[in-house]
């Protein structure tokens, strides 16, 4: 009977640490997915790829939104989307500067 009540108390225990993980998870993928904003600015990704641009921008926004709703899955999953899309205006960025031998 000890033994029942240490092990319900020890998993009551872990609750909390375990629910704490996705803000953690969150501010991760949001911290590189606002690196890769910045990144996709400075190489001229508003103007020379401006959709991808604009929806990785849009799905940070969106990200911090839900995290600020304490929804970190859905957070993580905006925050993942709007890295991708930001990496996308990055190539399309860099590669249309090639292409008019600005760089």
């Amino acid at each position: 009977m000890v033994k029942r009540i240490a092990l319900v108390l020890l998993m009551l225990g872990c609750v909390p640490a375990l629910t704490g993980c996705g803000g953690v998870y969150y501010a991760v993928n949001a911290s590189g997915a606002a690196s890769r904003l910045e990144e996709a600015k400075a190489v001229g990704a508003e103007q020379l790829a401006p959709y991808e641009y604009y929806y990785a921008k849009a799905h940070l926004e969106r990200a911090q939104t839900e995290a600020s709703e304490a929804s970190y899955s859905d957070a993580a999953s905006f925050a993942e989307t709007a890295e991708e899309y930001a990496t996308k205006a990055i190539e399309l960025a860099k590669s249309a500067r090639r292409a008019s031998g600005r760089e």
